[in-house]
């Protein structure tokens, strides 16, 4: 037999439908704190934005970069030895690379040779010009006596002729004084040829001896050449840096231009190119105060400042720079590098920093003195009522 069901009393039903009633409050109970949290939330983030957040000029086209060197040799040779391994942290001036000094070595000791035989000229040629000034000084004197005696043969000549006119002295004896005074005028005249003789030859040493001295330059100058290229012959670090992308390997010949290393900088020389838009620049300058924060370990952020910001678009130092007076145009908003200084001492302890990984600028547009304090660092400000 099917049972009959009977209908429930009017007061169980009201009790039924009374039920879901507590459920009701207790949602209202809980959703207005929520909601109040929310709207505190959404204040505190509006009050930040209105204070901070709207003079921070943030991109994410920006990069950690150094100034590479790569190292090659300046002169050909085998490698010896390499001194360094990879990733390895070297100061200035530390051995790197040897290469085979002999060759360099023997052209040292040619130069050198040739740098004794130029000064041996030298003071050749200044012996040379002491002693023709010596003989000068002779000749000088002996053109002195050639004079006196030229004065004293005339004399008698003309005393003779006139003793001869009168019948005092014979015609041998006048001719003989005669000739005497020719032949004193004759050794005068050769006194003086041998005086200009010794002038010209000093002329003509003076002017070897300059060839010589010109000569000893040069030598000294292909000496230091030489010895340069001894030095070179072992290849040191310019500057503190680490060492990366090594080729350099025991045996192999090189000559210059060779890449053999590359040499990247430390930590605390690297820096920050930020590409920011053109629309983001017109409060940005120089000194104003950057947070740095990696994509590799966002919670590692740095701090650092602007250096400058770059004379021209980056599109313009691009290989093929736009044209846009010619053909359709499509307006793009710009981007200017602006460079970036890491904080030194942030930056050494920064195991993150590399140069090419990317990172997210923000740069604080308030002014150098502007203090960052977030979302909460605001709030508890303005509560504190500074």
């Amino acid at each position: 037999m099917n049972a009959i069901t009977k209908p429930a009393p009017a007061n169980e039903a009201a009790e039924t439908r009374a039920e879901p009633s507590p459920r009701r409050s207790r949602r209202h109970v809980v959703g207005f704190p929520v909601a109040l949290l929310g709207v505190i939330l959404a204040a505190i983030a509006g009050y930040w934005w209105f204070i901070e957040g709207r003079w921070i000029e943030s991109t994410d086209n920006a990069y950690v970069q150094g100034d590479i060197t790569v190292l090659s040799p300046r002169i050909d040779g085998d490698i010896t030895g390499v001194l360094v391994t990879d990733n390895q942290r070297v100061h200035a001036d530390d051995p790197l690379v040897e290469l085979d000094p002999t060759d360099w070595l023997a052209r040292e000791k040619q130069a050198e040779a040739a740098v004794e035989e130029a000064r041996s000229s030298v003071a050749t040629l200044h012996a040379q010009i002491a002693q023709q000034r010596t003989n000068l000084a002779v000749t000088a004197a002996t053109r002195a006596n050639a004079a006196a005696e030229s004065d004293r043969t005339a004399h008698d000549a003309q005393r003779s002729s006139a003793l001869r006119a009168n019948g005092w002295a014979s015609q041998q004896a006048n001719d003989l004084a005669v000739t005497e005074s020719r032949k004193a005028a004759a050794m005068l005249g050769v006194s003086i040829a041998q005086e200009a003789a010794a002038n010209d030859q000093i002329v003509v040493l003076t002017a070897q001896l300059g060839q010589a001295e010109a000569h000893l330059l040069g030598a000294e100058a292909q000496l230091a050449v030489a010895r340069n290229n001894v030095a070179h012959t072992v290849i040191r670090a310019p500057f503190d840096g680490i060492v990366g992308n090594r080729s350099a390997q025991v045996g192999k010949h090189v000559v210059p231009g060779t890449q053999l290393m590359a040499l990247a900088p430390p930590p605390e020389q690297l820096f920050v190119v930020a590409n920011f838009k053109e629309t983001q620049l017109h409060l940005m300058r120089p000194g104003m105060k950057v947070r740095l924060i990696p994509d590799i370990d966002p919670g590692d952020a740095v701090d650092g400042v602007v250096d400058s910001l770059a004379p021209a678009t980056g599109a313009l130092f691009s290989l093929l720079p736009p044209e846009n007076a010619t053909g359709n145009f499509t307006k793009v908003v710009q981007r200017v590098p602006v460079k970036l200084r890491i904080d030194a001492e942030q930056a050494r302890r920064a195991i993150w920093l590399r140069s090419g990984l990317s990172v997210t600028a923000e740069v604080d547009t308030r002014g150098p003195d502007a203090v960052r304090l977030g979302w909460w660092g605001t709030a508890l400000a303005a509560i504190a009522g500074k």
